[in-house]
């Protein structure tokens, strides 16, 4: 029996979708918000591995620009998660995402 030798595109594109289930799967089920946060933050790492392999396998640098403002909207994310999360112990005592039902409009 021959053994298929895997593109190293296919193996990165592999791990990408891999990567992003796991944060999605993360996202679902937790109820602590910090891992929710952390949870989507493995998710855009792996739209961004994802950027950078199709970049790579089509020799441009459009993915990589890609993940600059990935990252940038990422970093945005973070910012304003953690001032919800501080507001959310401070007045709840709990990170649980049940206690923010309070911020709903």
């Amino acid at each position: 029996m021959r053994r298929r030798k895997v593109d190293k595109y296919q193996f990165l594109i592999g791990l990408a979708v891999a990567t992003f289930a796991a944060g999605l799967l993360g996202v679902v089920i937790r109820r602590n918000l910090l891992v929710v946060v952390m949870c989507l933050e493995i998710m855009l790492n792996a739209v961004v591995l994802a950027f950078v392999t199709f970049a790579a396998r089509a020799q441009t640098l459009d993915g990589v620009a890609m993940t600059f403002f990935v990252y940038v909207a990422a970093s945005c994310e973070v910012a304003l998660a953690m001032a919800i999360v501080v507001l959310l112990v401070k007045r709840r005592g709990s990170l649980d995402l049940a206690a923010g039902d309070e911020l709903k409009g």
